[in-house]
């Protein structure tokens, strides 16, 4: 990539790369700095020039713009800005959420979720709100939780080097996230379209709702955290599946001295 092209794609971009941090900013405690975050989104960018491969199909609009927020949440990881109690609440919710939805086959209700934890919706919404302004509950962050898998990120992000192990699970996650978002209810996926893949703000998609932006945030947090404990149910199975072993009696004169052996279905 030349010099020239370089320059022209700086000059494109940093007006996005504002745009992007300032909405994950809006996150964010007031102690941390927007402009830190848009440094090294322009780092995100550089590093996605020189790793870009033009003979794969993805555009490097959309290559970039991953690069970019992966770069910016990278950083903000970094920070560890999160208190504990917060992290904790967003398990607990989380965690009350599959618990729901596994038992029922369908999404819970807010009364549901509020009766198990032993509270009333007002508290209910003022959890939401307390874990909406954290890293930990973002789509973009939703990450993965074991060496073999990829957060969202790396499902558009592509790599100098291709490889198809890693391009499978890459559509797998995808695939994961679309069922996930699919059998959200209707308003928390209309969030969830209008915020990541329209990229609207919490105030515009209330504009549009007709709601607050407060409540937008609430059924952002409550879409999230169905989708996170979705997704970790369906891997928590993968994984039963794959180490599960059964016992088997041997025939045919095998092995007499143990007498069974071990299979995986």
């Amino acid at each position: 990539m030349s010099i020239a092209t370089q320059e022209r794609l700086i000059a494109e971009f940093a007006p996005k790369i504002r745009i992007m941090a300032n909405r994950l900013g809006s996150r964010l405690p007031p102690h941390l700095d927007v402009d830190d975050i848009i440094n090294v989104g322009m780092i995100g960018l550089m590093d996605a020039m020189t790793k870009y491969n033009p003979d794969k199909e993805t555009l490097f609009k959309t290559y970039a713009e991953f690069r970019i927020r992966g770069a910016m949440l990278d950083e903000i990881r970094a920070m560890d800005w999160v208190p504990r109690s917060i992290r904790e609440k967003a398990s607990k919710l989380r965690g009350v959420y599959q618990k729901l939805e596994q038992a029922h086959s369908r999404p819970a209700s807010e009364e549901e979720v509020a009766a198990e934890m032993g509270m009333d919706l007002d508290t209910l919404h003022k959890m939401l709100q307390q874990v909406s302004h954290t890293a930990v509950l973002s789509l973009d962050d939703l990450g993965a939780d074991s060496d073999r898998e990829v957060n969202i990120l790396e499902c558009i992000a592509q790599d100098s080097t291709p490889d198809p192990l890693q391009a499978l699970l890459q559509q797998d996650t995808w695939n994961l996230l679309s069922e996930a978002i699919e059998q959200l209810p209707q308003k928390e996926r209309l969030v969830v379209t209008l915020y990541y893949y329209e990229e609207l703000t919490m105030r515009e998609i209330g504009q549009v709702l007709s709601i607050t932006e407060s409540r937008v945030s609430q059924l952002h947090s409550q879409a999230v955290l169905r989708i996170k404990g979705k997704i970790h149910n369906i891997r928590e199975k993968r994984r039963a599946r794959t180490t599960k072993t059964t016992l088997k009696p041997l025939r045919d004169g095998a092995d007499k001295k143990r007498g069974y052996v071990f299979s995986t279905p």
